[in-house]
């Protein structure tokens, strides 16, 4: 994700919700609110498959989780803007982050938490 797609969805999305006269319901905790829904709507797709199903979807459900994708992205990116967040700059920072927390040669084949490995 680049600073200049995340500048201009940012700025769409403000636009949207102004045309509509929706930003004064954009408060960050009704975004975090709206976020949680979506990502809950998100789980419901996956919920009573097995792992072998969710690696397999079909095109239509592929389509139906790529919606709800969609929706979580959208209140994040209106929830940076909210909060005057660089997402982009942020996510590279985690990256580095996880990087040193958990490095290759240390965690490689593991699913234990930085935590928990010696």
């Amino acid at each position: 994700m680049s600073n200049e797609y995340f500048e201009k969805l940012s700025k769409r999305l403000v636009k949207f919700a102004e045309d509509r006269d929706w930003d004064q319901f954009h408060a960050p905790k009704n975004l975090v609110m709206a976020l949680s829904v979506e990502a809950a709507e998100l789980t419901e797709h996956f919920q009573w498959l097995t792992e072998e199903q969710s690696n397999n979807l079909s095109k239509e459900k592929l389509d139906e989780v790529a919606l709800e994708m969609a929706d979580i992205y959208i209140y994040l990116t209106r929830l940076a803007t909210k909060l005057d967040v660089d997402l982009p700059q942020y996510v590279e920072d985690k990256i580095i982050l996880n990087e040193k927390k958990y490095p290759v040669e240390k965690v490689k084949g593991s699913s234990k938490k930085y935590n928990e490995y010696e």
